[in-house]
């Protein structure tokens, strides 16, 4: 089941839509669906988590704590809608599609893929705009 949970103002508009696509993005690799857990923020909301648990001094978009269970995907996934709305205008792309590749970073990350090293980098970003398309041909 995924879970929206807000610490802001902000809310999403089509969750129904949304749950649905990040279900079918698990689908699509092979996993299956547990809890995850989405809690929109602040900037300041998520610095205090990235400090107190990474010890990251830093502003950054996504934290995602993840609880999986073999194949069953769990996890908490925070998201900083500041650096969101900040993230789209440096990458010249809409709130919504800076959105998207955010959500589906996180669910991503919990079916194994990483971004630290650049030819990981490359391929979680391929891997998002493959997923992100998913979103198009289903709506």
């Amino acid at each position: 089941m995924i879970n929206f949970n807000y610490e802001t103002d902000f809310e999403l508009d089509n969750e129904t839509a949304i749950s649905d696509w990040l279900s079918q993005v698990i689908v699509s690799e092979n996993k299956k669906e547990g809890e995850i857990n989405y809690v929109f923020c602040d900037d300041e909301y998520l610095h205090k988590i990235n400090m107190e648990y990474l010890n990251h001094d830093t502003l950054t978009d996504i934290i995602s704590f993840d609880y999986a269970v073999g194949n069953e995907l769990h996890g908490d996934i925070f998201i900083s809608v500041e650096r969101v709305r900040d993230n789209a205008q440096d990458f010249d792309v809409s709130f919504e599609e800076e959105l998207k590749r955010v959500l589906v970073h996180g669910i991503l990350h919990y079916c194994g893929y990483k971004d630290k090293a650049e030819d990981d980098e490359a391929l979680m970003r391929q891997k998002e705009e493959e997923k992100i398309a998913l979103f198009h041909v289903e709506q």
